[in-house]
């Protein structure tokens, strides 16, 4: 092939690809000009279940909803996805009273459905319907039906799925986000459903990998410095802190410190006279990550830990937060 040859295929391809994503963001944007009083009701019905959202649909649209599943049951809303072919051999089994279902088709006239569908009826099921065609089977039986906004498919032929799933999938995402923010889902939540992975390890917290109160060494201002100095090498960080009367970390005295205040005199003075007044410290709910960007921002190896009234609770080094996955 010759150069101007490929040039001139690679040209066809980035056109073709171009168009696909124009037609597919024009039906993204179609649907969400679309949205109204049948998404607030879905959001309803679905916050008041006490069960689970099964998700279930046939073919791409069956794909589509396993996603929609496992995005929901990632940020709060307990899911799970039935294959509508199996639920018509004993798999309706898996779906409760107290749960409610969204059946996803394209055509709104998918026959796999069909005993789902029946199903739901029979035991006052809550069903919403999503599907691009109304009156439709699916849309006329479901509680509340999501109707797609009729948009060109990206297929030349018109036959492949494409627009009408990246619109499923997008709205279901819409859903998945619209629970979480009525549920107050917080980032602590997320992490206890993505305990594993680079994700989870980021979203690990200050306390759950410092060294606790017990580790924690400390002196108060009065304490000679031979004493101190006893103390930050039996503790093994190379620091210990200053603590008022009350218990408050008022002080903090370093490796540095000790070299800048070398002196034949210096085991006589008090903690007090040689420690830096201006510790650096974390809450114990501070993310790992912003311990991490915070030590090295400010170029410390250690912290310590405080609580709302500046008491120490732990110690942590930058070695404990890459050791822990954080980086």
């Amino acid at each position: 092939m010759t150069a101007l040859a490929e040039n001139y295929a690679l040209s066809a391809d980035l056109a073709s690809a171009r168009r696909t994503l124009r037609l597919e963001i024009a039906g993204i944007e179609a649907l969400s000009a679309s949205l109204g009083a049948s998404f607030a009701a879905a959001l309803d019905r679905f916050s008041a279940v006490s069960g689970r959202i099964v998700v279930t649909g046939m073919g791409k649209s069956g794909h589509v909803a396993r996603k929609i599943a496992a995005t929901l049951a990632s940020t709060g809303t307990p899911a799970m996805f039935v294959h509508p072919a199996e639920a018509s051999h004993g798999d309706l089994g898996m779906i409760a009273p107290s749960d409610a279902i969204l059946a996803l088709s394209n055509s709104g006239e998918t026959p796999e459905l069909a005993d789902i569908v029946a199903y739901a009826r029979r035991f006052a099921i809550p069903l919403v319907g999503m599907t691009r065609r109304r009156p439709s089977t699916l849309a006329d039986a479901a509680d509340i039906a999501l109707v797609l906004p009729d948009s060109e498919e990206a297929c030349p032929l018109g036959l492949a799925p494409t627009t009408s799933t990246t619109q499923m999938l997008a709205l279901g995402d819409a859903i998945a986000v619209a629970l979480l923010e009525r549920r107050g889902f917080s980032d602590a939540d997320f992490r206890v459903f993505h305990p594993g992975g680079k994700l989870g390890r980021r979203l690990q917290r200050v306390a759950d990998i410092m060294h606790g109160r017990d580790e924690v060494p400390l002196c108060r201002p009065e304490t000679r410095m031979d004493d101190a100095i006893l103390i930050m090498t039996a503790k093994t960080f190379g620091i210990v802190g200053v603590v008022d009367t009350g218990g408050r970390l008022v002080g903090v005295i370093t490796d540095g410190d000790l070299r800048r205040n070398m002196g034949p005199d210096l085991l006589a003075r008090s903690a007090g006279e040689v420690m830096t007044q201006t510790p650096r410290t974390m809450a114990p709910d501070a993310l790992a990550a912003e311990a991490l960007g915070f030590m090295n921002d400010s170029k410390v190896y250690c912290l310590f830990v405080v609580d709302v009234e500046r008491r120490p609770v732990g110690v942590l080094r930058i070695h404990d937060v890459l050791r822990a996955g954080v980086a």
